[in-house]
């Protein structure tokens, strides 16, 4: 598989797309997320894996972001993820609350060629109360009453993450991060980032096959080392704290937000051209 630049990763996936992101610590491709808000991406809806926090407050801020679905947002030690909280404040995004389960259960039945997910503990719930695209039946299979929640599937347009290693076929390795195996394979379209090469296929070694997505399922690649920065990824790196604290700073403001995009999306790019 031709590896793509970033430029041109962002430039496949399409304004208005469903897009999949996962949670910080699952493989979040940064480096592609801001490369998203350089070519001014519009009316893309988020849909978190089954959470997120720093991608989805730079978007959002950013005005790429129409809708997200997901069961939080948060900058986790820094607090609220403020552009985030900002845009639900004035309406300027739409929310659609779910819970970390359903997600799953939704990516899983799209993975799986199913229409819908049940699921049970969701049942009682404000969230179940409000999603009108949620059904509970009687478990046709008890003998008494037994309610289940169905979930409609979620198939997403794009899948979007961060990888430790890929290979010349185009298959990619990422270990223990089950929910992007599962991203992959519920997706229309997989774009990945990735920190190494790997001289030889993935697929057809014993020490990495298990947590290897094929190439089947992979659309784009592009290598992109500490493509996860500032965020941690696996064995790589750990969090940037200080910059992260630095962001959260910031963005608490309009005008900070903006003064923050221009010098670590806009100008470290344009040093890095």
């Amino acid at each position: 598989m031709t590896p793509m630049s970033l430029e041109e990763l962002a430039d496949d996936i399409p304004d208005g797309s469903l897009l999949a992101i996962p949670k910080d610590e699952g493989g979040v491709a940064m480096a592609a997320t801001r490369a998203l808000i350089r070519r001014g991406a519009r009316h893309l809806n988020l849909l978190c894996v089954p959470t997120s926090g720093l991608q989805a407050d730079m978007l959002i801020g950013a005005g790429c972001v129409d809708s997200l679905e997901c069961g939080a947002v948060t900058l986790d030690e820094e607090g609220l993820a403020p552009r985030f909280r900002a845009a639900i404040e004035t309406g300027a995004i739409q929310i659609v609350d779910s819970t970390c389960p359903a997600i799953y259960a939704a990516l899983q039945a799209a993975e799986k060629g199913s229409p819908f997910a049940s699921l049970r503990g969701v049942i009682g719930s404000d969230v179940a109360n409000h999603r009108k695209d949620w059904k509970i039946i009687d478990n046709p299979f008890s003998e008494t009453s037994d309610p289940v929640l169905l979930v409609p599937a979620i198939r997403p347009d794009i899948a979007l993450f961060h990888a430790r290693l890929a290979d010349r076929q185009g298959n990619v390795w990422v270990g223990n991060k089950r929910e992007v195996i599962i991203m992959a394979h519920a997706a229309k379209r997989t774009f990945v980032t990735f920190e190494e090469w790997y001289d030889g296929d993935l697929a057809a070694d014993a020490r990495y096959a298990a947590g290897t997505i094929a190439a089947l399922y992979i659309n784009g690649l592009s290598h992109a080392a500490n493509g996860a920065w500032p965020l941690a990824f696996a064995q790589y790196y750990r969090a940037d704290a200080k910059h992260l604290s630095a962001y959260a700073a910031a963005a608490r403001t309009e005008e900070g937000f903006t003064h923050y995009l221009a010098q670590h999306v806009f100008l470290q790019a344009a040093a890095v051209e």
